[in-house]
């Protein structure tokens, strides 16, 4: 479970991750419910996660661009450097009294334009540090000390906010960035496995756009990612609503709802550090799980099985989460890997500032709990129809076989022509890798 953490690099980065983790998740619940306090508006809460997101809609390929052409080690001290002192900076006007809701765009906007680049290049970095063969254990431990500061965080931000104000929050993010620059510094440069920077050219973004049109176990887990990223995961905007419209809780309970969702995927990344391997069939299965469940918590009556369920919807989210980006980096060649995760990041994180203000608009109109259920049924959907697409791709079908035995399995992926089709050797040899896959 554990196993990269015996590579001293990865471990380095990883404790500063765990530091500054914490410090981010105290800041994003801190920053939601100081726009809350300032507006009362759950849609005012939306569009500060769109303009934080915005950028990375604009500008996320030429990210990955960066990322291909530059030491990654690098570029990850300056882009640490700059969002330490941006959440510096909302701290004093927050102290102040001075901070007002144009005030908290502005920064969130601008922490959005770092991230363009500092996203794809610290998705990418993870390979450099322990190669592939310990790749999807890493990712698997890095969303793993994601969700554990989520346990700490929205905590420590709740009883900050009821003690002395979101101001301290956004203070101690700031200071939290140290963190991960002294473990990138310390690093042993010469036990780091980069590829080659790729010097500055025409046409890069294209060739990249190119390469991952060419390959459906690229193309359809990066779509799939984008519909879940845009809708599913819009927690900030819906899990504000619930606490303040639908359970009129405070802070506390507020950050609780996060903690709870941060039990479920801690748990969900635990198990994945310990698989051995991934499949497409995991990652769309996950895809519908997460949907439907989000489905149905949408109509839990009561504070304490919400909180339960968002343990649930954690877990499934979590689960597919890592699967869609282990799958997509083992899938690529390295001097790609930059701008893929460009993209990958562009659909996740990218397509924000087009759900986060619908479902922010839906919440306010229609109330929170239509809010979660749309977002559940888009996600279930685009699962239904990326397994569809994916099954005719590699040529198979689903075979549902009542009397199995014990050691057969009731439903199964099957060929669904024989081998000796009309397709030529080329299509043939590419269906096959696609079925292996799925």
């Amino acid at each position: 479970m554990f196993s990269s953490l015996r590579i001293r690099n990865y471990r380095y980065f990883f404790l500063g991750q765990t530091v500054s983790n914490t410090g981010t998740w105290m800041q994003r619940i801190a920053q939601d419910w100081l726009v809350l306090s300032l507006t009362g508006s759950p849609f005012a809460v939306g569009v500060t996660t769109a303009m934080q997101f915005l950028p990375m809609l604009l500008f996320g390929l030429f990210g990955g661009v960066l990322a291909d052409r530059y030491p990654k080690r690098r570029l990850l001290v300056a882009t640490q450097a700059v969002m330490g002192l941006l959440a510096a900076g909302l701290a004093a006007l927050t102290l102040a009294g001075a901070v007002e809701v144009a005030h908290v765009y502005a920064f969130a906007f601008l922490l959005g334009m770092v991230t363009v680049v500092d996203n794809p290049t610290r998705q990418a970095f993870v390979t450099e540090m322990v190669g592939p063969s310990e790749l999807r254990n890493a990712v698997s431990l890095n969303a793993a000390n994601f969700q554990t500061a989520r346990l700490v965080g929205p905590a420590a931000a709740g009883l900050l906010i009821a003690a002395v104000g979101s101001g301290w929050a956004f203070a101690l993010n700031a200071l939290s960035f140290a963190a991960v620059i002294a473990g990138l510094l310390a690093m042993r440069t010469g036990e780091l496995h980069p590829a080659p920077p790729r010097p500055r050219e025409k046409g890069q973004l294209r060739e990249g756009l190119r390469y991952v049109r060419e390959r459906p176990e690229l193309i359809w887990p990066i779509v799939l990612v984008g519909f879940v990223g845009t809708f599913g995961f819009n927690f900030p905007t819906l899990l504000s609503g619930f606490a303040y419209d639908v359970f009129h809780v405070g802070a506390g309970q507020y950050g609780l709802l996060n903690t709870a969702m941060a039990v479920g995927s801690l748990a969900g990344a635990l198990l994945a550090a310990r698989r051995g391997s991934t499949r497409l069939r995991m990652l769309v299965g996950a895809a519908l799980g997460f949907g439907l469940l989000e489905a149905v918590t949408a109509f839990a009556p009561g504070y304490w099985l919400f909180a339960a369920l968002l343990t649930l919807v954690g877990m499934l989210g979590l689960t597919f989460n890592t699967t869609a980006n282990t799958t997509v980096q083992l899938a690529t060649d390295p001097a790609m890997r930059g701008r893929v995760m460009g993209l990958f990041m562009l659909v996740f994180a990218g397509g924000t500032p087009i759900g986060s203000p619908v479902v922010g608009w839906v919440t306010e109109q229609y109330g929170p709990r239509v809010g979660l259920l749309a977002c559940g049924l888009v996600s279930a959907a685009a699962a239904g129809a990326v397994a569809a697409v994916l099954a005719r791709s590699a040529g198979l079908r689903v075979r549902v076989d009542l009397h199995a035995g014990h050691r057969g399995r009731i439903v199964a992926l099957v060929p669904r022509r024989p081998d000796g089709d009309a397709a030529g050797d080329e299509a043939r040899e590419s269906r096959e890798e696609l079925a292996t896959a799925c």
